[in-house]
């Protein structure tokens, strides 16, 4: 079974404590820090088990991004987990809405983040 993952966040810490402990865990990790590298990550390889998109980012939000991803044919089924500080229950729905699988808020829980990315399978 692939497990690997894409991370998107503007902020490196995120990335690199996210990455830390999705390694350990025996994913494969890529990362970027904007949107439209990411979707252009997914043109080049769609074989993500999970894309994990921080929902607010700089230039292009992941809003944004998850409706090219989920309007771009190639993509369009690359599971995407909305990552968000943003923790109130309509933020939730909005993240599903724009075409999440998933949402967990930050900070992240791990076993909620494991578990939402096993769910994908």
């Amino acid at each position: 079974m692939n497990k690997k993952v894409l991370i998107v966040d503007d902020d490196p810490r995120n990335i690199f404590a996210l990455k830390l402990t999705l390694k350990s865990r025996g994913y494969q990790i890529e990362s970027c820090t904007m949107a439209q590298e990411a979707i252009d990550i997914l043109k080049k390889d769609n074989q993500f088990t999970a894309v994990l998109m921080d929902m607010m980012m700089p230039e292009m939000d992941g809003y944004e991004a998850i409706k090219i991803i989920r309007s771009t044919p190639s993509i369009s089924e690359v599971p995407v987990i909305s990552v968000t500080a943003q923790a109130m229950p309509e933020d939730r729905q909005k993240c599903l809405d724009a075409g999440a699988q998933d949402y967990v808020s930050k900070p992240i829980d791990v076993d909620q983040l494991i578990n939402a990315i096993e769910k994908l399978k």
